[in-house]
Order: C-alpha cells, then sequence, then structure tokens
C-alpha cells in the first residue's frame, strides 16, 4: 500500500505540475505573442483556463494530504478529544459523500458535453470536463488513504511529500 501512495502522490504532483506549467508557458507565449509580435494564440485563453480548472481539481486531494485545505476549527477546538474525532469523521464522510457525488455528476457532465465542441479548439468538451470526475476521483483516493491521519489532525509536512520526490 505505501508503494501505491507514493506512486499516486508522484503521478498527481506531476499532473498538477505538468497542467500549471503549460498554463504558463501558453499565457507567457500569448502576452509576449500579443505585445512584441502583435499576434496572439486564438486557443490560449480556453486551454489555459482548461488547464487551471484541471490543476486544481487534481490538486484538491494533494491539499488535502497536507492540511492545506481551509478548514474552520474554532468550535472543535474547543471539544474533547472523543467529540472532536467523531465531528472529524462526520467531515470525512460528508468530504466523502459530496466528492463522490461530484464524481458521478462529473462523468454524466462529460458524457453530456462528448458529441459538443469547444469554441477555440474545436475539441470536443468532454475532454476538459473530465477534470472533474478524474479530480474527483483523486480526492478520494487520497481521502481514503490519510482518513485516519485527518482525523487526528495530524497531516503531513511538506518534507514527507518531497520524500516523494525519489524515483520509485
Amino acid at each position: 500500500m505505501a508503494q501505491f501512495e507514493r506512486l499516486l502522490i508522484a503521478v498527481n504532483r506531476l499532473l498538477v505540475a505538468g497542467a500549471l506549467a503549460a498554463m504558463f508557458v501558453i499565457v507567457f507565449a500569448n502576452v509576449i505573442g500579443r505585445y512584441v509580435f502583435g499576434v496572439s494564440l486564438s486557443w490560449g485563453e480556453e486551454v489555459a483556463r482548461f488547464l487551471m480548472i484541471f490543476g486544481v481539481f487534481a490538486g484538491a486531494g494533494l491539499a488535502l494530504r497536507s492540511g492545506r485545505l481551509v478548514e474552520i476549527d474554532i468550535v472543535t477546538a474547543f471539544l474533547p478529544d472523543r467529540l472532536r474525532r467523531i465531528v472529524r469523521w462526520g467531515a470525512v464522510a460528508l468530504m466523502a459523500g459530496f466528492m463522490a457525488l461530484i464524481f458521478y455528476y462529473g462523468v454524466r457532465f462529460v458524457a453530456f458535453g462528448w458529441n459538443k465542441e469547444t469554441m477555440a479548439t474545436g475539441i470536443s468538451r468532454g475532454i476538459p470536463y473530465l477534470a472533474v470526475p478524474l479530480g474527483a476521483a483523486l480526492f478520494l483516493c487520497h481521502l481514503a488513504l490519510v482518513c485516519r491521519a485527518f482525523v487526528a489532525d495530524e497531516f503531513e509536512a511538506d518534507a514527507v511529500l518531497d520524500e516523494q520526490d525519489t524515483p520509485l
């Protein structure tokens, strides 16, 4: 299981980094093209938007794993330990249920958009819509692997995640 988890983190980080790097290159090239050469990429804004959405959805599970999701813990901080754990298990159940719904409706949205084309690139709308169910599936995988640590409020530090950069 530890090897699967390391692989999941490594692949997930590559997906997020690749999407955000590609978005940066496209936006930078579009700005240079527009203001230096007077020509811009007709598809640049659309593809950059799709990549940003994918990066956010794909990165949500990594943010959960490292404790970087927004959390309002003013109430739970004052609860007794046993009750705090119960509330946090409830939060895990809510996150899992919400992401399962996002996954389900994301798949339906992909199917709905598959026969339609995007405006600038002319590709199937289902392709960029895949970011929603793929991101939800990644989040659910991360949640399943770290739910006990989440309930115990023990998040992985950046150093632990950085260890995953080493080859498998």
